[in-house]
């Protein structure tokens, strides 16, 4: 009954919106509650659909608007594909997880933590104090603030396994974020046109590092429990590839964390082919029911170069993070960086280390475990209640992120524009994979703003999924 009274005001309002002027202000959603005698649930609802096709756009705090649509004389740009000429690389398009949207609507979508889920007042405090230091003025070391690089020597080093030598501060690299990392990783590692092994699927900011330093992409295949080390092994010997990227913990998309069997195997492999592992620990800080297990730990040979981030855990206008790499590789991962950005803030680095050296960021990690796993098993019940349709193979140990499988009729444009119709955004599965998708999947994000609303946002994808089935069987 919702559903047709939001399209009957729906329709209502566009005969409006046709006649008014670019501008023009929509009555206000108590007006449109009392003019139609519906609920401000299905006026929103009904604002939504008429957003999405363009119509109206809202204004935080002022209301919602006729779009002006502007009618111009098209412009010529043909000149310009002279002067470029053909792309060397075609750069993927950016992931849907970085979309930006209302508030009113139930973000499913998002790569990064909500905000209650940050150490706020750890992160203005810190900022506070390093505006008032040296950091503020002066210019760090190309490698990174001593005592930074220090801290993340240490915290790799605490997990070092009996008899292996721990990283030292100077093997540490700070980066302004991880796809900063990443990319030069791939640049001084492989070099253009060079093959690197990645997992699939995987992070879609490898991915797109990978294309942005020209290298040939080699899927492996990767499921729950990790990559198929026989196909991995393939992989080496038919490549001849020199590194091979992964995520041993709470991976993204698919939240695996490989058993201590799987890591020896794979570290084992790099070490017989010569070849380099990049590690990327990007969920160090979000374990929940495990803890991280870094394989760098297990490696003083420098076959395995690491990259941890504290971007995520901190806060996003906190981008710090740190590549751990020894020997040669170390050097041409320096270089690669002071070319792309010769030094990183030092006022961001002073920020970072002063959050994760208080006391109280031990007590915050503690909290979040248990806030995650709230809202995971939240997010999973949900789901099985009322999509049954997306299935959980495997429940994640930590993470930000539940790996949905669909059925393989299902069409998933078709499903990312019905679940936004009704006020719900899911990032489809597609751009997590490196080549073709081998089935249809969604990436549901778990940390993002309002948990209270998941259930209704199961429900949306659960409909939507039916309406499918329904329209197939039909």
């Amino acid at each position: 009954m919702d559903n047709d009274s939001s399209s009957r005001i729906a329709a209502e309002l566009r005969e409006w919106i046709e006649t008014a002027a670019p501008g023009a202000k929509l009555p206000s959603t108590r007006a449109l509650v009392a003019r139609y005698g519906a609920s401000p649930v299905t006026v929103q609802k009904a604002l939504r659909a008429l957003t999405a096709q363009g119509l109206v756009e809202s204004r935080t705090g002022i209301g919602t608007f006729v779009r002006a649509i502007r009618v111009a004389r098209p412009h010529d740009y043909g000149w310009q594909t002279g002067a470029l000429g053909s792309p060397q690389n075609r750069m993927p398009q950016l992931s849907s997880a970085l979309r930006t949207l209302p508030n009113d609507v139930i973000a499913l979508h998002s790569g990064y933590p909500d905000r209650e889920l940050l150490p706020e007042r750890l992160v203005r405090s810190a900022f506070t104090r390093a505006a008032r230091g040296d950091a503020a003025v002066s210019r760090p070391p190309a490698a990174g603030l001593p005592e930074l690089q220090a801290w993340f020597a240490a915290e790799l080093g605490g997990a070092t396994r009996a008899g292996a030598a721990p990283p030292t501060p100077g093997d540490v690299v700070v980066f302004p974020g991880s796809q900063s990392g990443l990319s030069t990783a791939f640049r001084a590692l492989v070099g253009a046109g060079r093959p690197l092994l990645l997992e699939s699927p995987t992070y879609w900011g490898a991915i797109l590092a990978a294309a942005q330093a020209g290298v040939q992409v080699v899927p492996v295949p990767s499921g729950p429990q990790g990559p198929d080390v026989d196909e991995l092994a393939r992989a080496f010997e038919r490549t001849g590839a020199r590194a091979f990227y992964a995520q041993p913990n709470f991976a993204n998309p698919t939240g695996a964390r490989w058993s201590p069997a799987l890591a020896e195997q794979v570290l084992d492999l790099v070490r017989s082919h010569g070849a380099f592992l990049v590690e990327d620990d990007w969920a160090h800080d979000f374990g929940i029911t495990a803890d991280p297990a870094p394989i760098a730990a297990q490696d003083d040979g420098g076959h395995v170069v690491y990259l941890r981030s504290l971007t995520k855990s901190v806060s996003p206008s906190v981008r710090i993070a740190a590549v751990v790499a020894r020997g040669p590789a170390r050097e041409r991962i320096l270089a690669d960086a002071q070319a792309e950005s010769m030094y990183v803030s030092g006022l961001l680095q002073a920020v970072a280390l002063d959050v994760v050296t208080q006391p109280a960021w031990r007590t915050h990690l503690r909290h979040l475990r248990h806030q995650l796993a709230a809202r995971r098993d939240l997010l999973v019940g949900a789901l099985r209640e009322h999509a049954p349709g997306a299935v959980i193979e495997a429940v994640p140990q930590g993470g930000l992120n539940l790996w949905a499988r669909l059925p393989d009729s299902t069409d998933l444009p078709r499903l990312a524009r019905d679940c936004e119709s009704a006020g719900v955004v899911i990032a489809p599965g597609d751009e997590w994979f490196p080549a073709e998708p081998t089935g249809k999947h969604l990436r549901l994000n778990y940390s993002g703003p309002n948990p209270g609303a998941f259930p209704d946002g199961a429900r949306a994808i659960g409909r939507a999924l039916s309406e499918q089935e329904g329209s197939r069987r039909g």
